[in-house]
């Protein structure tokens, strides 16, 4: 029996930190917030990073409550959209060089977005990570959450449903 050899561990971390990147950089609000994506697996997990100018009350000083739901829902849509790429990539069936180069898949649309403000954003970093609760062919239910420096001690959450773009027909 001849088998291929397994692709050396660097070249998929590779792919899968070049499509991540893609997808990310072709949202410019996105880099204005200062978003990040930590890439364990499968798995995502959003960084606010702190900077003044996320601040909206200076007198406690907290997090803009704005900036707070602009980070859950990026959070989500990047986490759906991943979760959807995800298999395409590991395939091979999507190629990461591509999504550099601007091939990008449409974002899921938000349908709507319900955000929970549990207590004041304090002025550092903050993270966040979205569950996928279900993934259909057209719409999809997320929740995602939110903290700074304990994972238990949440500051916000949010559900949200989204439509799920249809990838074009492929005409033979």
């Amino acid at each position: 029996m001849n088998r291929s050899r397994p692709e050396p561990v660097q070249v998929v971390k590779q792919r899968r930190d070049a499509a991540l990147a893609a997808l990310v950089e072709a949202v410019p609000y996105i880099r204005f917030l200062g978003i990040t994506f930590d890439r364990r697996g499968d798995e995502l997990t959003a960084i606010l990073n702190f900077d003044e100018k996320l601040i909206g009350n200076p007198f406690l000083p907290a997090i803009h409550g704005g900036v707070t739901a602009a980070f859950l829902e990026v959070t989500s849509v990047v986490t759906l959209n991943w979760a959807h790429l995800w298999p395409k990539i590991e395939s091979g069936e999507l190629d990461p060089n591509e999504l550099t180069a601007g091939k990008l898949p449409r974002q899921p649309k938000t349908i709507d977005f319900t955000v929970d403000y549990l207590r004041s954003g304090l002025p550092r970093d903050a993270y966040a990570r979205a569950t996928v609760n279900r993934a259909g062919r057209r719409y999809a239910s997320v929740h995602v959450e939110a903290w700074q420096d304990h994972k238990d001690r949440l500051f916000a959450q949010a559900t949200g449903h989204f439509l799920i773009p249809q990838d074009p027909v492929k005409k033979d």
